[in-house]
C-alpha cells in the first residue's frame, strides 16, 4: 500500500493545520504544496540471486501474486507493537563566563527520571556540522549538468516580539539588536518574525532583506490606553489588590490618587456642607477606582491571553519543521495574573511535546525600577510607601513568566544586561558543542503523564546546564497503531538520524519531456529485525515513509509503503545478506530539497531514519 500526501504552501499562521487521514494507516498534520507525487503500489519479488529484494514501482501489483507470496503489499493496516521509547535529552554545558564546555564524556553526566537514576544508554557529541545531511548531486540522464552542494535548513528560529508589552524604548533596542544576528546568519538558518499583536508576520525565510524589513515595522501595540497615564494612575499589581484581593489599604491609596489627579472637591472641614461634599467625593472616588481597577485587569488579561495564544500557534507551526526548533521571545515581561498560570503551563507542555525550545530575553536590559525615574510625574508614590512597594513588586516580577517559559522548555533566559544584541546571538545561535543523552525508561506506564528529568554533572563543577526538564510518556496503551503513527510522524518531522535499523537513502533525478522525476531508493538492512515465526514463515511488517521538504522546511509531498514479509528460512538467510531496496518516485520542479526517509518495523518497533539533500537545477 502506498499513501500519497499533497497540498498547498503555507500562508502564515492564519491557516489552520488539520490532521487528514489518507488511507487507513498514516495521519499527518501537513503544510500543503503544488508538487505532485506518483502514487505507487508495491509488490516485491524475490530473485534467486544476491541483489537486494526489489520493491520498486515496477514490481508486481498487489493483486498479482508474487513468487511464493513472501513479500506483499496490501491495504490492511499493519499490526504494531508499542515501542520501548528512547528518550533523548540534549544538554549544553557552559562555564561561569558563558563559554561552552566541549570535552565532556558520557561518564561526566548523571540523569534521573522522577528522582530515579537512569542508565545513559546512548551518548553523542553534536556540532553544527554534524547535522548537515548528505547531498546528492543526482545525475540527469538527458542533461548531465553538474550541481552544487545544497545548503539545506537545519535550524528554524522564530523571533517573537511581544509588542503588546514592549515600550517604545524596548522596541527600539530590540530592533537594533537584530542587526548582528542577521549579519551572522548561516546558509542553513531559517528565521521567521512574529508579534503578539499579529501586526508583523514574516514566515521562515533565508532572505535577510525580508527579515530586516519586517523588524523595522515592530512598534508597541499595547491594548492599554489609560491604565498608567489616566486618572487614577494604577499599576496592575494595585488593580489586582483592589479588584481581586479586596485590599482596603490599596483601595485607600488609589482613592487618594484619584482625588489628587481629578481635583475632586472634598469640602471644607468643620461644616455639615463640607462633610456632605467629602462623603460624596469619597463615594465618587471609590466608584472610579473600582472601575479603573476592573479595566486595568481586563486589559492585562486580554494581553496575556493573546501572548500565550500566539505562542501556542507558533509551536503548532514549528512542529512540522524538519530540524531544530527555537523560539526567541523578546519581551519586557509582565505581571502574571493567577488566571494565566494554566495557559502558561499549557504552552510549556506543548513546546515539550513538540521539541520546541523557548529562549527569552528581557527587553528592558539592565533593569532599574521606575520609582527611581525622575521623569515620572509625582503621585502618592512620593509620599506613600505602599504605592512605592506595589510599583516595585510588579516590576520585579515581570521576569517570572519569561524565566518559567525558558526553564520549562530547556531554554535560556537573558536578563539584567544591556548588551541585548549579544543575548540575541546567544539565544538564536547554535552552540558549538552539545551533548545528547539517551535512556530507556524502565517500567514506563503508557499513560501520557509528564515525567520530571534532572541532569547533573558527576564532578559537581559549578557549570550551567541547559537541558529539558521533562518528557511526556506515550499515551494510548490500548491503541498501539495510533502510537506507531505518532512515532513515525515525529520522526519524519525531525532531522535526527536513527540507527536501530540500518537505513541508507539514495536519490537520483531524471529530466524528461514531461518534467523532472526524482527517484528515491531506500536500502534497509533487515539483519536486526525480530521476525516472528508463524507456520514456518518469518513474519514482520515494514513501514517505509519518504517525505520531501523544500529549502524553507515546508513539507511538499510524502509517500508511504507498507511491506508485509512472510519469508521462508532460505529467503530470510539470503535477504539478511542483501537487504531490501524500496524505490519511490516523485514529480518535482527545479529547486533544493531535503529527502527524509523513516523506516519502522512492527514486531520489534525498531526505527531507522536517514536524510539526503538534493538540488535539481
Amino acid at each position: 500500500m502506498v499513501i500519497v500526501l499533497h497540498g498547498r504552501p503555507l500562508r502564515g499562521l492564519t491557516k489552520s493545520f488539520r490532521l487528514v487521514l489518507l488511507g487507513t494507516l498514516f495521519t499527518f498534520g501537513l503544510p500543503m504544496a503544488d508538487t505532485r507525487a506518483q502514487s505507487a503500489t508495491a509488490q516485491a519479488s524475490q530473485a534467486p540471486q544476491a541483489p537486494p529484494a526489489d520493491t520498486s514501482q515496477n514490481a508486481p501489483k498487489p493483486d498479482a501474486k508474487a513468487p511464493n507470496d513472501e513479500i506483499v503489499s496490501h491495504d490492511s493496516p499493519a499490526t504494531f507493537q508499542v515501542r520501548v521509547n528512547l528518550v533523548l535529552v540534549p544538554v549544553v554545558v557552559r562555564d561561569a563566563d558563558g563559554k561552552v564546555i566541549t570535552n565532556l564524556k558520557k561518564e561526566d553526566f548523571q540523569l534521573a527520571d522522577e528522582r530515579k537514576p537512569q542508565i545513559i544508554s546512548s551518548f553523542s557529541v553534536e556540532t553544527p556540522a554534524s547535522h548537515a545531511p548528505t547531498v546528492d548531486a543526482g545525475e540527469a540522464t538527458s542533461v548531465g549538468t553538474p550541481v552544487k552542494a545544497a545548503d539545506l535548513p537545519q535550524r528554524f528560529v522564530t523571533l517573537f516580539f511581544d509588542d503588546l508589552h514592549l515600550s517604545m524604548q524596548d522596541a527600539m533596542f530590540s530592533r537594533q539588536a537584530t542587526a548582528k544576528l542577521f549579519a551572522a546568519m548561516e546558509a542553513r538558518d531559517r528565521f521567521s518574525i512574529f508579534t503578539t499583536s499579529g501586526e508583523v508576520e514574516q514566515d521562515f525565510t533565508e532572505d535577510r532583506g525580508k527579515l530586516e524589513a519586517a523588524v523595522q515595522r515592530i512598534l508597541p501595540h499595547s491594548l492599554a490606553q489609560n491604565s498608567l497615564s489616566g486618572c487614577p494612575p494604577m499599576t496592575l499589581d494595585e488593580a489586582f489588590m483592589i479588584a481581586a484581593a479586596m485590599d482596603p489599604t490599596a483601595m485607600q491609596v488609589a482613592i487618594q490618587d484619584y482625588i489628587n489627579c481629578s481635583g475632586l472637591p472634598v469640602g471644607a472641614a468643620g461644616s455639615q456642607t463640607g462633610a456632605n461634599v467629602a462623603a460624596s467625593a469619597a463615594v465618587t472616588a471609590a466608584n472610579m477606582v473600582t472601575a479603573a481597577a476592573d479595566a486595568v485587569l481586563n486589559i492585562a488579561e486580554a494581553e496575556e491571553q493573546r501572548t500565550y495564544q500566539t505562542l501556542q500557534a507558533l509551536i503548532r507551526r514549528m512542529s512540522v519543521l524538519p530540524g531544530q526548533r527555537v523560539i526567541v521571545m523578546m519581551s519586557p515581561g509582565f505581571y502574571l495574573l493567577p488566571s494565566m498560570h494554566q495557559p502558561a503551563a499549557e504552552v510549556v507542555d506543548r513546546a515539550t511535546k513538540e521539541n520546541v525550545v523557548i529562549n527569552a530575553i528581557d527587553a528592558r536590559g539592565l533593569y532599574v525600577s521606575s520609582v527611581y525615574d525622575a521623569s515620572n510625574a509625582p503621585t502618592t508614590a512620593s509620599v506613600s510607601p505602599l504605592k512605592t512597594i506595589s510599583t516595585m513588586r510588579e516590576e520585579e516580577t515581570h521576569f517570572t513568566p519569561l524565566a518559567e517559559l525558558a526553564d520549562g522548555t530547556g531554554g535560556t533566559f537573558f536578563h539584567d544586561r544591556n548588551d541585548i544584541d549579544q543575548g540575541l546571538l546567544h539565544a538564536a545561535g547554535e552552540p558549538e558543542v552539545s551533548y545528547v543523552l539517551g535512556f530507556t525508561p524502565q517500567n514506563l506506564k503508557l499513560d501520557g503523564k509528564y515525567h520530571n528529568l534532572k541532569v547533573t554533572l558527576v564532578n559537581k563543577d559549578k557549570w550551567a546546564l541547559q537541558a529539558r526538564h521533562g518528557y511526556f510518556a506515550p499515551g494510548g496503551k490500548s491503541n498501539p497503531e495510533a502510537a506507531a503513527r505518532e512515532e513515525i510522524q515525529q520522526a519524519v518531522f525531525s532531522q535526527e538520524e536513527l540507527h536501530e535499523l540500518p537505513v541508507e537513502c539514495q536519490a537520483q533525478f531524471f529530466k524528461g519531456t514531461d518534467g523532472v522525476h526524482l527517484t528515491v531508493v531506500t536500502h534497509v538492512g533487515i539483519g536486526e529485525l525480530r521476525f516472528r515465526k508463524v507456520d514456518e514463515r518469518n513474519q514482520d511488517t515494514l513501514t517505509i515513509t519518504t517525505a520531501i521538504f523544500d529549502q524553507n522546511g515546508n513539507m511538499l509531498v510524502g509517500l508511504q509503503r507498507v511491506l508485509e514479509m512472510r519469508l521462508k528460512d532460505v529467503t530470510l538467510e539470503r535477504v539478511n545478506k542483501t537487504g531490501l531496496n524500496v524505490k519511490l518516485s516523485f514529480d518535482l520542479q527545479a529547486g533544493t530539497f531535503l529527502v527524509r526517509t523513516v523506516v519502522r518495523d512492527s514486531e520489534g518497533a525498531q526505527m531507522g531514519a536517514a536524510n539526503r539533500g538534493v538540488e535539481i537545477p
